[in-house]
C-alpha cells in the first residue's frame, strides 16, 4: 500500500508542472492549490468585462449592456462592445417615448417638442415653446404653438425669410427703388432692381412664397452677367450703385437658400454662399472660394451679436469688372495722400470681389477677415512695383486702402487682412523709373549737339544753291521741326510745377514731332515719284505744307478737344499714358512708318530693275540710290527711336530700351547732319568751296596787311630823302 502511494507521488512530481502541480494550480508547502488568474493579470478580459476565477482556470463575462465581439468568447480572446438595446425587435421604451442608446445602457426620452409629465415619468406631453420663451420669435411676430413644434408669424414689414422658427427682422425694400438715378441707371439694372423689389415685398407678406432663393440667385447673376458684358458700368457712381445692389441682393437671397452650400457661376461672375440654421449659434471657421479669391472668417463674425436663428456668408467674384478712369484718378490721389508719395500709377491686378455676411454691423469687426486674391498678371514685387489691398469706398466713390493691410504676397497671390466688409481688390502700384544722372547727362549733351547740327543743317539746306529742290525743302522743314522740338524738350520737359505751361510744352512737342514724321512721309512720297513716276518729280509747296503742318495741327486740335488733361503729367510735360492717350501720337507715327516702308520697298525694287536694264542712266540712278539709302537710314533712325519708345512706355519697359531711346532721341540731329550733309558729295563740295573762300579771303586780308606794312616801312625813307635825313 505504501509502495503504491509512493509511486503515485512520483508520477505527480514527474508530470505535474512546476513544483509538480497541474496548470492552474500552484504549490504551497508541498500541496497544490488553485491559482487566481484574475488577480495575477489585471484587465485579463479587457474593458467592460468581468474576470471570474474557477478551480484551476477562469472565464470572462461581459457587463450588463455589453456583448462579446466574437462568437466564441474564451478566456484569452475577444473584447466586449456596447449593445444597442434600441435595435431590438421590441423597443424597451413605451410607444410614446423615444429610445436613445447610451454606452452600456439606454434612455427613454420624449420626442422633440415634448417633455415628460412630472407625475408620470414614462409619459410625454407637448411643450408650449411660446410660453417657455417670450422672445422666441422676436418683438414683431406672433408665436403659434403646435403639437411638438411652433411657428413664427411675422408682422407686416417684417420677415424671417421663410424660416418659420426664426426671429422676424425688419425688411427695407426701398433700397431696390429703380426711380433714384433713373436717367443714369441702365435699363437692365432697372429691371434687376424691379425684380428684387417685388421679391422683397413678397417676403413681407406672411402668406407669400418664401422659397425662391435659388431662382432669385440665378436671376441676379444673369442680370449682372449682362451688365458686365455690355460694359454698362461706366463710372464710379454706377460702380457704387452696382456693388451696392449686389450686396443688398445677397442679403435678401442668402437666408432663403435651402442648401448649406450653394455655388453658381456665369460668364462674368462666380459666387459661393454658405447657410446655417438652428436654435444654437454656429461656431468655428468658415471658408469660401471662387476661381479668383479665397475668403476666410469665423461664424462668430458672420453672426455678430444677435442670432435670429439663421446665418449666411457669401463671396461674389466679378471677372469682367473694370473701374473707370475717374475713380482710379481719385483713388490714386487718396492712396498717394495716405502713402505720402506721388507719381504712382495704380492698376487692378485681381478680380473685384464682394464679401457679404448676415451680420448687419460690419464696419468695425472684432477680428479681421482674410482674403487671398489670385493675380491677373503674375508679377513679383520689386522696387518699381508693389501690391496694395483696397476696398471700394462708396462715400468717396473711389478705391481706398483704409482698414485693409497686406498680409503676404508672391508672384501669383496676395493675402489681405481687413477689419470691415465691402467689395475688395488688389492694386498694382507702379512707381516711375527715376531719372539717373547718366540719363540726364546723355540727354542734355546729346540735345545740345543735335541743336548745333540741326542749325548747321538748316543753314546748309537754306543757302546751299547746288542742292536746291523739292527734296532739299523737305529736309529743311524736317530739320526746322526737329530743331524746335529738341529746343522745347530741352527747356521745358520738366516744367511740371506749372500745369498750363506744362500742357503747352506737351502740345508743342506733340505737334512738332508729328510734323517731323509727316515731312519724312513726304520724303518717301518724293522718292517714289522720282523713281516710279519719272515725269512727276516735284510736289507743290502748298500740298507739302498741308500735309507737313496741317495734318499734325488737326491731330493736336482733335486730341486736345477730346482729352485736354492728356497733355502733361506729374512727372514730365509729355502725353499721358492714361486712357491710351499716347496713341494720339503713336498711331500716326506707325502709319507713317508703314507707308514709308511701302514706298521704300517699291523704290528699291524699281531701282534694281533700272540697274539691270541695258542702257541705264548711271549718273541719275546713282544720285537716286544715294537719296534712297539716306532716306531709308533716316527712317530706321527716327522710326526705330520711337519704336523703342513705344516698348518703353509699356509696363515692362527695360533699362536697355530706356538708354537706347534716350541716345537715339538726343542724337537724331547729329545723325541727320551726318546723313544728309556730310555724306552728300554736293554739300561737301560746297563746304570745301566755302572753306576755300574763307581761306582765300583770309589770305587776301593777310597779304593786304603785309603789303600795307611794307609800304609803311618804306614811306619814312622817302620822307627822309625829302627832308634830307637818312634812316641809316
Amino acid at each position: 500500500m505504501e509502495r503504491k502511494q509512493t509511486l503515485l507521488l512520483g508520477l505527480l512530481l514527474l508530470f505535474g508542472g512546476s513544483h509538480g502541480c497541474q496548470i492552474g494550480f500552484k504549490s504551497n508547502k508541498s500541496i497544490c492549490v488553485d491559482e487566481n488568474e484574475c488577480e495575477m493579470t489585471p484587465n485579463m478580459c479587457g474593458n467592460n468585462a468581468m474576470c471570474i476565477n474557477t478551480n484551476g482556470s477562469y472565464y470572462c463575462n461581459c457587463e450588463n449592456g455589453f456583448r462579446s465581439k466574437t462568437l466564441n468568447f474564451t478566456a484569452t480572446t475577444g473584447q466586449c462592445e456596447d449593445e444597442n438595446e434600441c435595435l431590438g425587435v421590441q423597443s424597451p421604451c413605451p410607444d410614446t417615448l423615444k429610445c436613445i442608446n447610451t454606452i452600456g445602457s439606454f434612455e427613454c426620452l420624449c420626442p422633440t417638442g415634448y417633455g415628460k409629465k412630472t407625475d408620470k415619468n414614462m409619459e410625454c406631453e407637448d411643450i408650449d415653446e411660446c410660453k417657455a420663451s417670450a422672445d422666441l420669435c422676436g418683438t414683431h411676430a406672433t408665436c403659434n404653438n403646435s403639437l411638438g413644434s411652433y411657428s413664427c408669424r411675422c408682422d407686416p414689414g417684417y420677415s424671417n425669410y421663410g424660416n418659420n422658427q426664426s426671429k422676424c427682422l425688419e425688411i427695407k425694400c426701398e433700397q431696390f427703388n429703380r426711380e433714384s438715378g433713373l436717367e443714369a441707371t441702365p435699363m437692365k439694372m432697372k429691371s434687376l432692381l424691379s425684380l428684387l423689389k417685388d421679391a422683397c415685398k413678397t417676403l413681407t407678406d406672411p402668406d407669400g412664397d418664401h422659397h425662391k432663393g435659388e431662382v432669385l440667385l440665378e436671376n441676379l447673376f444673369t442680370s449682372t452677367n449682362e451688365l458686365l458684358s455690355d460694359g454698362d458700368i461706366a463710372d464710379g457712381g454706377m460702380l457704387s450703385r452696382f456693388l451696392d445692389a449686389v450686396e443688398n441682393s445677397m442679403r435678401l437671397i442668402g437666408p432663403q437658400l435651402r442648401e448649406p452650400l450653394t455655388r453658381m457661376e456665369t460668364h462674368s461672375t462666380h459666387a459661393e454662399v454658405a447657410v446655417r440654421r438652428g436654435q444654437s449659434r454656429p461656431n468655428g471657421s468658415v471658408s469660401l472660394s471662387t476661381d479668383s479669391a479665397l475668403f476666410n472668417t469665423s461664424w462668430e463674425t458672420v453672426v455678430g451679436e444677435s442670432y435670429p436663428g439663421f446665418a449666411f456668408v457669401a463671396l461674389v467674384s466679378y471677372k469682367d469688372l473694370n473701374s473707370s478712369g475717374d475713380s482710379f484718378n481719385k483713388m490714386s490721389r487718396t492712396l498717394q495722400e495716405e502713402s505720402g508719395e506721388r507719381n504712382i500709377t495704380y492698376r487692378l491686378n485681381a478680380n473685384v470681389v464682394t464679401a457679404v455676411v448676415s451680420n448687419p454691423e460690419t464696419t468695425h469687426l472684432s477680428e479681421p477677415v482674410t482674403l487671398v486674391f489670385k493675380h491677373v498678371q503674375e508679377r513679383a514685387e520689386s522696387k518699381d512695383m508693389t501690391h496694395t489691398c483696397v476696398y471700394w469706398d462708396e462715400t468717396e466713390v473711389a478705391w481706398s486702402g483704409r482698414g485693409c493691410k497686406k498680409a503676404w504676397t508672391n508672384s501669383t497671390h496676395t493675402a489681405c487682412s481687413c477689419t470691415h466688409l465691402s467689395s475688395f481688390a488688389v492694386l498694382m502700384a507702379l512707381y516711375p523709373v527715376k531719372d539717373t544722372f547718366g540719363l540726364v547727362m546723355i540727354t542734355r549733351v546729346g540735345l545740345i549737339l543735335s541743336l548745333v547740327c540741326l542749325l548747321l543743317c538748316i543753314l546748309t539746306f537754306r543757302f546751299c544753291r547746288s542742292i536746291q529742290g523739292t527734296r532739299n525743302s523737305i529736309h529743311l522743314h524736317l530739320s526746322v521741326c526737329l530743331f524746335i522740338a529738341d529746343l522745347v524738350f530741352l527747356c521745358g520737359i520738366s516744367s511740371t510745377h506749372n500745369r498750363v505751361a506744362c500742357s503747352v510744352v506737351a502740345g508743342l512737342l506733340h505737334f512738332f514731332f508729328l510734323a517731323a514724321f509727316c515731312w519724312m512721309l513726304l520724303e518717301g512720297v518724293q522718292l517714289y515719284r522720282m523713281v516710279v513716276l519719272v515725269f512727276h518729280t516735284t510736289i507743290k509747296h502748298l500740298y507739302m505744307y498741308m500735309l507737313g503742318y496741317g495734318v499734325p495741327l488737326l491731330i493736336v486740335i482733335i486730341s486736345a478737344a477730346a482729352y485736354p488733361r492728356g497733355y502733361g503729367t506729374d512727372r514730365h510735360c509729355w502725353l499721358s499714358l492714361k486712357e491710351d492717350f499716347i496713341w494720339s501720337f503713336f498711331a500716326p507715327v506707325c502709319i507713317v512708318i508703314i507707308l514709308n516702308c511701302f514706298f521704300f520697298i517699291v523704290t528699291v525694287w524699281k531701282l534694281a530693275e533700272k540697274f539691270s536694264s541695258l542702257n541705264p542712266d548711271l549718273s541719275n540712278l546713282h544720285k537716286i540710290r544715294s537719296f534712297t539709302v539716306a532716306a531709308v537710314a533716316q527712317l530706321c533712325v527716327l522710326g526705330g527711336m520711337w519704336i523703342f519708345g513705344c516698348f518703353l512706355f509699356q509696363e515692362k519697359g527695360t533699362v536697355v530700351l530706356l538708354y537706347l531711346f534716350t541716345i537715339l532721341n538726343s542724337l537724331q540731329g547729329a545723325l541727320i547732319f551726318f546723313m544728309h550733309c556730310l555724306l552728300s558729295k554736293a554739300v561737301r563740295e560746297e563746304y570745301c568751296n566755302l572753306i576755300n573762300r574763307l581761306r582765300s579771303r583770309k589770305e587776301k586780308k593777310y597779304s593786304e596787311f603785309s603789303s600795307n606794312q611794307s609800304s609803311n616801312s618804306q614811306q619814312p625813307l622817302r620822307s627822309d630823302q625829302n627832308t634830307g635825313e637818312s634812316k641809316i
